[in-house]
């Protein structure tokens, strides 16, 4: 914004703190600086207490991520802002996939972003925010410089950055670029509202950009809860032939214990008609080093991607999960890119992730799950989800039998 950028954020109210009010506050006062909130909460102090008397509004959530500039680059996927989506947080970090794309869809993903700006659930933080003394802004960068000079997190993590292949690449003009046809799929803003066509709705217009898998369909979904209709749409696929192969979290390395109750039930027959399911391990900093992985903190690592490859040759990137939140609930948005390359690297990262960090989930006889795990010379079997006590799982049973899964 100094060197003259028109910078504008729009952000997601569903997170906010009253120090981060006051941060983006600050930002919104600076020229050059415009910040929006979607699906405000009304009461700034109290949050809990409007989540109370207007949850049907407020538990309908934005959950688009995409970065533009000068319409010529866009970032899109299913990252959040934070340091532990970039892999420089202390307790925990996030495996995510973004795809940075340039050419004609970078338009539509701008286009798509003028959209949910200028619609009636955006609304300017100077109308919703408190306004905080002018020279705040200041000290919060003079923290943040601090924090970038003498945080061992900080401070590795700008290492990275500057030993980074494709930041010198990008810089110098060397990066290469898959050249492929690209869509974006994008719900409609009115979502939030409950007012948006049901064929307008994502799950509608991906189906119909990815086709019916033929042969393959490889599914990454940090929170994957597929629903009686879910289920019985794989299951008809796998009695067709299609070889389905579903990675997630496992129960001890998800950050949402509730999803994983939504997730956990489905798997039985999901397993019997074919579906191969994998569970991401919680991988500490121990083990991520003993595996040649991780060199940030002591954080534990849990999936966040969204991606889905189909046939080989079709690979959706983006926000959507696999869930009824992300169908019915948030606005979610990706890119489906038509690439053999793509999907192939796509399902190249799946099949050295599963082996490596994932558990594979079977059907161990009487209706039993085993989870098997390559470490050393052979498989380690596990009769109950590993990593977890008796008290996380009896949980995730009483929270499965709740009719709380339109909500996850």
């Amino acid at each position: 914004a100094e060197r003259g950028v028109k910078v504008r954020l729009l952000l997601d109210d569903n997170n906010t703190s009253r120090r981060l009010d006051a941060m983006l506050a600050a930002l919104d006062a600076q020229p050059n600086i415009e910040v929006r909130l979607f699906n405000p909460f009304r009461l700034r102090r109290t949050r809990w207490l409007d989540f109370l008397f207007d949850f049907t509004r407020l538990h309908r959530r934005m959950h688009n991520k995409s970065f533009t500039a000068d319409r010529i680059a866009t970032i899109v996927g299913g990252r959040n802002v934070g340091d532990e989506y970039f892999g420089a947080a202390e307790e925990r970090m996030f495996v995510d996939v973004d795809v940075l794309a340039v050419g004609p869809v970078v338009s539509a993903v701008a286009d798509d972003f003028e959209r949910y700006w200028d619609c009636a659930s955006a609304r300017p933080a100077d109308q919703v925010l408190e306004s905080v003394p002018t020279d705040h802004l200041a000290a919060v960068l003079q923290e943040a410089a601090a924090r970038r000079r003498s945080e061992p997190l900080a401070v590795a993590y700008a290492a990275a950055l500057n030993e980074s292949t494709i930041v010198s690449e990008l810089v110098t003009g060397r990066l290469e670029f898959d050249w492929a046809c690209a869509d974006l799929v994008s719900d409609p803003p009115s979502k939030i509202l409950d007012r948006a066509k049901p064929t307008a709705l994502l799950p509608v217009t991906l189906r119909a950009a990815l086709g019916d898998p033929e042969r393959t369909l490889d599914l990454v979904s940090a929170y994957f809860v597929p629903t009686r209709t879910g289920v019985d749409a794989l299951v008809a696929l796998a009695k067709h032939g299609v070889r389905i192969r579903v990675l997630t979290n496992s129960l001890e390395a998800t950050d949402v214990t509730v999803v994983h109750a939504g997730y956990a039930g489905r798997r039985r027959p999901l397993l019997a008609a074919g579906v191969e399911l994998y569970e991401l391990q919680r991988l500490s900093a121990q083990r991520r080093r003993r595996r040649g992985k991780g060199r940030f903190g002591r954080s534990a690592t849990s999936l966040h991607a969204k991606t889905i490859a189909v046939d080989g040759v079709r690979t959706f990137v983006g926000s959507f999960n696999f869930d009824p939140r992300s169908a019915r609930l948030n606005t979610e948005m990706g890119l489906v890119i038509q690439s053999a390359d793509l999907a192939a690297k796509v399902t190249q990262a799946f099949d050295d992730g599963a082996r490596a960090h994932a558990y594979e989930v079977r059907l161990a006889g009487r209706g039993r799950l085993a989870w098997f795990e390559r470490r050393g010379a052979g498989p380690i079997r596990h009769d109950v989800e590993p990593g977890t006590g008796v008290a996380r799982r009896t949980l995730v049973r009483v929270l499965s039998w709740l009719p709380i899964e339109w909500l996850l």
